[in-house]
């Protein structure tokens, strides 16, 4: 099995490459509608910090900044933060910019009362998508909510390429050479978000790919 830095890496690259062109970056300039969705929620709980983690090209944090929240922004691609930190720059917003990875996060204790993890954490093995759980849990106040996606078995692309641990696979095309994906099944993804309160947990068909299941997840942390 690749090392986990060696995963990391390669899906950092893949990101990386999409995020240096206008047509990678066209279809993830929008916030998504789940996301904006939670808004009421956090105004109603008096959230102020916010993370987003794995931001790409901020198309989250940005709204979030817009909305007046206090926001840290965080990924391991500098071509994406360069575009954050363009377009927040041309729209006179504020926002904290770190390049890193979602499994180690530079951020003390108890820091956000919203974590957001939109596409990002199932790149790797279902060991990495652990310690990227509890990494949210560690940077999460008492209470405070993380929203996140997941990859689903029910998912076209579960199975499909070289088997590189359990649940997680390769496949090899030029422009994703590399690059992991793991899937989880309910009973697999409920073990893991251990220490969190499940809200809400449904599966979704995203739309840019046909065939593409993604667990939502909105969770609170227990103390």
């Amino acid at each position: 099995m690749p090392s986990e830095v060696a995963v990391s890496a390669t899906a950092v690259e893949s990101w990386d490459k999409r995020w240096a062109t206008e047509e990678g970056r066209a279809d993830w300039l929008e916030p998504h509608p789940a996301v904006a969705a939670m808004l009421p929620e956090l105004a109603a709980r008096g959230a102020r910090r916010v993370l987003d983690l794995g931001c790409g090209v901020g198309r989250h944090a940005l709204m979030f900044a817009a909305q007046g929240f206090a926001v840290d922004a965080i990924d391991g691609s500098a071509n994406g933060l360069g575009v954050l930190r363009a377009t927040a720059s041309a729209r006179g917003l504020s926002l904290n910019l770190h390049e890193g990875l979602a499994d180690a996060l530079p951020f003390p204790d108890g820091r956000f009362d919203y974590v957001l993890s939109w596409n990002v954490i199932h790149h790797g093995t279902l060991g990495d998508l652990g310690r990227r759980l509890g990494e949210i849990w560690r940077v999460l106040t008492p209470g405070g909510l993380m929203q996140a996606t997941v990859l689903s078995t029910r998912d076209s692309n579960y199975g499909v390429g070289r088997i590189i641990a359990p649940g997680t696979f390769i496949r090899d095309r030029t422009e994703e050479k590399g690059h992991p994906h793991c899937y989880c099944d309910v009973a697999t993804l409920v073990g893991l978000l251990q220490g969190f309160e499940i809200l809400t947990l449904s599966q979704q068909l995203q739309e840019r790919r046909p065939g593409s299941h993604h667990w939502h997840i909105v969770a609170e942390r227990r103390d």
